[in-house]
C-alpha cells in the first residue's frame, strides 16, 4: 500500500499519457477528493432516506468526469466542461454543509472538504485562464479583486505551460 508521499512522487515522475486529462493535476486532485469522500461517507447511516452519501459521491465523481470528458474536446468545449466541473464543486460544497449540519461529518472533515473544493476551484480557474490565453480569447470582464487590477497575473500552472501552448486547437 502506498502512502501519500509515495503516490505524489510517482505522479511527478510520470511521462505524459495517451489520455491528456491524466496529465492534469486537478484531475488527480479530484480523484483524491473522491477517495477521501468515500472513506468519510462510510460513517453515514445506511438507512438515510435522503441518500446523502450516494448523492455526494455522485457529485464528487462528476468533477473528475467533466475534466476527463472535456479534455477530449476542442478548447472552447473543454472550457465549458471545466465550468461544469466548477458547478459540481459548488454542489459538493452544499453537500458538505448539509452533511456537517446533519452531524454526518466533523469540523475537521468539513474543513478538509472545503479545502479540497477551494483548491480545485482555483486550479480549474487557472486552467481555464491558460486555455483562454492559448486560444486567443479576449478577456472582457473586470479584473478580479485578488489580482490587484492585473488581469494577467501569473498563477501557478496546473499543467505544463509548454504543453498547453503547443497543443493543437482540438484538445
Amino acid at each position: 500500500m502506498y502512502n501519500q508521499e509515495e503516490r505524489e512522487e510517482e505522479k511527478s515522475e510520470r511521462i505524459p499519457t495517451f489520455f491528456r486529462f491524466e496529465d492534469l493535476r486537478v484531475y488527480h486532485k479530484s480523484l483524491d477528493y473522491l477517495v477521501w469522500l468515500q472513506e468519510v461517507s462510510t460513517l453515514f447511516p445506511e438507512n438515510d432516506p435522503t441518500d446523502l452519501a450516494a448523492r455526494f459521491s455522485d457529485a464528487a465523481r462528476n468533477i473528475s468526469f467533466y475534466i476527463a470528458e472535456g479534455s477530449s474536446r476542442n478548447k472552447t468545449q473543454f472550457i465549458y466542461y471545466l465550468k461544469m466541473a466548477k458547478s459540481v464543486i459548488r454542489e459538493c460544497l452544499v453537500f458538505t454543509t448539509v452533511a456537517y449540519r446533519a452531524n454526518r461529518i466533523s469540523d475537521a472533515d468539513e474543513d478538509i472538504s472545503r479545502n479540497y473544493l477551494m483548491e480545485m476551484t482555483k486550479m480549474i480557474g487557472a486552467l481555464i485562464s491558460s486555455l483562454q490565453r492559448s486560444a486567443g480569447f479576449t478577456h472582457t470582464s473586470q479584473p478580479n479583486r485578488y489580482s490587484g487590477g492585473n488581469r494577467h497575473n501569473h498563477q501557478e500552472s496546473y499543467i505544463s505551460e509548454e504543453r498547453i501552448e503547443n497543443e493543437p486547437t482540438s484538445y
